[in-house]
């Protein structure tokens, strides 16, 4: 039953706005992660390591015992990245469930732009991948697969049929 006179319009309104004002709180806090981003590759210890190592990445595959060798090899480099760089689940003792929604969404867009410097780079296999790697949930799996489908297989879907 309505109360005479009630409207709930003002406080939908204040709920539209809270709302709003929570998710550009979330959305500056990704736009500083651009600026930040591996920051640290341009900078020794890591600047070494990552200029010998670009083509033999690219031709590798993600997963792959080539691949795992190549991390051996960065190791020195890789610890300082890790170290330096929140978005990667090694940088917390407790992996991928010390991470916030920021950090993953970041580790997100950085795994798919990483499928790019692979020859044969997959984002879903890599999602799959990863779940082993990380030991995340079903659950994250698929928000992982949810969101390349819904923001970014179309476009890659239309860059492939334009080549």
């Amino acid at each position: 039953m309505q109360e005479q006179n009630y409207s709930s319009v003002p406080e939908t309104i204040k709920h539209i706005l809270q709302v709003g004002d929570y998710i550009n709180k979330i959305a500056m806090l990704l736009i500083g992660r651009i600026y930040e981003h591996d920051r640290s590759k341009l900078q020794e210890p890591e600047l070494q390591f990552f200029d010998a190592y670009p083509s033999r990445l690219a031709g590798s595959t993600y997963g792959s015992d080539e691949y795992k060798q190549f991390l051996k090899e960065l190791e020195p480099a890789l610890k300082h990245h890790y170290k330096a760089n929140r978005h990667h689940p090694e940088h917390f003792k407790n992996g991928i469930r010390e991470m916030t929604l920021i950090d993953i969404v970041e580790m997100f867009c950085d795994w798919y732009a990483s499928t790019k410097r692979h020859d044969d780079g997959d984002i879903m296999r890599s999602i799959k991948i990863g779940q082993k790697r990380f030991d995340y949930s079903d659950d994250l799996k698929a928000i992982f697969e949810n969101t390349y489908n819904e923001i970014f297989a179309e476009a890659a879907d239309v860059k492939a049929k334009t080549k």
